[in-house]
C-alpha cells in the first residue's frame, strides 16, 4: 500500500523513556493507531522505524514511529518519503511534545520553526520548515529545572489522565486534517 499520508509521533525508543513527556507523540500515534490501526505494527529496518497500516475512510495512512533517537527523526521520515516518493509538504503530520503549550492542549500548525525540540530541528533540517505537525502540551518545566531532565521526567496520575482526554480529541483532528486537506500556515 502507498499511503496518502504518513503520520509520525516522535519519541526514544527503550524502557527508560515509556511515558516521559518527550514521547507524547507516540502516546498520541497509539491513540490514533487504536481508531485507525489496521493490523499489528511492524518492525521495519529499512526506514528505522516500527509502522502501521492504517485508514481514514478510503484514504490509506501509514502510522511511523521512528526508531532512531530523537535528534536523528528526520533520517527516519526521509527513508520513508524518499521511498514512496511522497512530498513532506503536503504528506507528512508529525505529532510532538511541546513545553510552550499548556499540558491537556495542542496545536496544528501547517509549517513553522522547531523552537528547542531536537525532533523537530532534525525534520527542519532535512525539508525546511514547510510541513503540518501537531505539537502537544506537556506544560513549562519548572522555573529552576533543567530542560533535558524535565521533558524525560514521567507523567503523574493526574497529568497523564489530562493527556489522554486531551489526545482524545486527536482522532476527529487528524480526520478533518485528511479530509480538507493542507490549508495554509
Amino acid at each position: 500500500m502507498k499511503p496518502s499520508l504518513i503520520i509520525v509521533g516522535l519519541g526514544n525508543r527503550g524502557t527508560s523513556y515509556d511515558h516521559t513527556r518527550h514521547n507524547a507523540g507516540w502516546v498520541a500515534l497509539d491513540r490514533l493507531s487504536r481508531e485507525f490501526g489496521e493490523g499489528p505494527w511492524k518492525d521495519t529496518p529499512k526506514f528505522d522505524s516500527v509502522i502501521q497500516e492504517a485508514r481514514f475512510g478510503v484514504v490509506p495512512i501509514l502510522l511511523v514511529k521512528p526508531q532512531t533517537y530523537m535528534n536523528l527523526s528526520g533520517d527516519a521520515i526521509r527513508k520513508i518519503v524518499t521511498f514512496y516518493k511522497l512530498d513532506a509538504a503536503q504528506q507528512i503530520l508529525v505529532l510532538s511534545d511541546d513545553i510552550d503549550i499548556p499540558l491537556g492542549a495542542f496545536r496544528l500548525r501547517m509549517n513553522g520553526g522547531p523552537g528547542t525540540h531536537n525532533g523537530l530541528k532534525s525534520i527542519v533540517d532535512v525539508y525546511g520548515e514547510n510541513w503540518p505537525r501537531i505539537r502537544i502540551g506537556i506544560g513549562p518545566k519548572p522555573e529552576k529545572g533543567d530542560l533535558a531532565a524535565w521533558v524525560l521526567s514521567r507523567f503523574s496520575a493526574e497529568e497523564e489522565k489530562m493527556l489522554e482526554e486531551s489526545i482524545g480529541k486527536l482522532p476527529d483532528v487528524v480526520r478533518e486534517f485528511v479530509m480538507n486537506g493542507v490549508k495554509g500556515g
